[in-house]
């Protein structure tokens, strides 16, 4: 994908993403108020005026090759859920939880009845029927490890490659609590990994693009 017709929110935070730039580099690339790149981050639909899609539109022409198709592969992986989807079926969903603090991030080791089939993921919890995705986000993290954490944006939605399951992915912020295996039955073990660590405990094929290119932001 070679051009967006319109920016708004979460292009932009795509863009930003591809580039491997913190709000501060990214608002300095751009020539911009940090406080702009932030609201990008807090509301995903909203629009910025003519002169800022103008200076998106050359920070995109201007990137890296890998960069541009970093973005394009992140614009995919956004768009991808919709589609996917067969017509009339009812996905169950699950809220992941990607919670960092500083350079480090929570992964969670699952039990399994075959040893073979213990594996380390993110936090994550089923969102119930009428449920809301960022409440069960922070409220299985806590029930799972102990750790008090707050959403700070939605990532996006996909059908997991593995499980066939709709996963609402989140960006959470750690708040308080030790890393502690809260929930024995279904848990072995709870730790905090270097962000750039996490490829060695969860596959890289299997992580959402857009949360593998927040693990690989330098903060």
């Amino acid at each position: 994908m070679d051009v967006i017709g319109r920016w708004n929110g979460r292009y932009a935070r795509l863009l930003q993403s591809a580039l491997r730039l913190s709000n501060e580099q990214f608002a300095a690339h751009l020539g911009i108020a940090v406080r702009t790149v932030a609201t990008w981050h807090s509301d995903a639909a909203v629009v910025p005026r003519g002169e800022m899609q103008q200076l998106l539109d050359t920070a995109h022409e201007r990137a890296p090759a890998a960069a541009r198709q970093r973005f394009a592969l992140l614009v995919a992986a956004e768009r991808a859920p919709a589609a996917s989807v067969p017509a009339g079926a009812q996905a169950l969903r699950v809220a992941i939880a990607v919670v960092v603090r500083e350079n480090s991030v929570l992964l969670v080791c699952r039990r399994d009845d075959d040893a073979a089939g213990i594996s380390w993921q993110f936090p994550a919890g089923v969102i119930k029927p009428g449920g809301r995705a960022e409440t069960t986000t922070v409220r299985e993290t806590l029930d799972e490890t102990g750790v008090h954490c707050a959403v700070r944006q939605h990532i996006g939605s996909r059908l997991h490659p593995v499980t066939g399951v709709l996963c609402e992915y989140f960006l959470c912020e750690y708040l308080a609590g030790e890393a502690t295996n809260t929930d024995t039955v279904e848990n072995i073990d709870v730790m905090w990994v270097p962000k750039n660590a996490a490829t060695r405990f969860i596959p890289v094929d299997t992580i959402f693009p857009p949360v593998l290119a927040i693990l690989e932001e330098q903060t």
